[in-house]
């Protein structure tokens, strides 16, 4: 394994962790005690707090701000300039640090350019936020948002195409999958 790759533009602070293979590119400011996986790749402008997480094979696209709070698992694609929030009522003149909430996108979710995640919901495994939705509560493994707020429009293999919702196969790769009591998929044994 090689040491990670930080552009000389970008400020990684002491304290913080960055694991094998990463890249790090032009204008990246990583805080203090952040912890970043191997075989990362964050574009120009990304910046990450002192709290958060960021999985193995992760990558964070141009301009996304990852908020203290926000803990991305492993695989997680998240596109150009999302947007994460981490307090419910913020105001510049009461400080409510005490009021972080966690935000967590589990493994292999997609999260779209400009998408709004709301603090204190989770992303379900393989999960597909749309381009532009609003998240504002959490959505299902497998399952297909979209719109303001975001809504269930269909269900997403963990390859990204979509799940034929009565066949419950990938036409794409053929992985299969069965409903979930959450109103997600869980992939067939195989």
């Amino acid at each position: 394994m090689s040491d990670p790759l930080i552009h000389p533009s970008a400020h990684v602070d002491v304290g913080a962790v960055v694991g094998a293979e990463t890249r790090i590119w032009h204008g990246v400011h990583v805080m203090p005690g952040a912890r970043i996986g191997s075989n990362c790749i964050l574009g120009q402008g990304v910046f990450v707090a002192g709290t958060v997480s960021v999985g193995d094979r992760c990558k964070i696209q141009n301009h996304v701000s990852l908020f203290d709070g926000v803990v991305l698992e492993e695989g997680v694609f998240v596109g150009p300039s999302a947007t994460f929030t981490n307090v419910r009522r913020p105001r510049a003149t009461f400080p409510r640090r005490d009021k972080y909430e966690t935000t967590l996108v589990r493994e292999g979710a997609t999260i779209g350019a400009n998408a709004t995640i709301r603090c204190g919901v989770t992303v379900g495994r393989c999960a597909f936020v749309a381009a532009g939705a609003v998240v504002t509560r959490d959505v299902p493994d497998f399952v297909l948002v979209a719109g303001n707020p975001a809504v269930a429009c269909g269900y997403t293999c963990r390859c990204g195409e979509r799940v034929d919702p009565v066949k419950g196969r990938c036409g794409e790769c053929g992985r299969g999958y069965v409903a979930s009591p959450s109103g997600g998929l869980v992939e067939e044994s195989s």
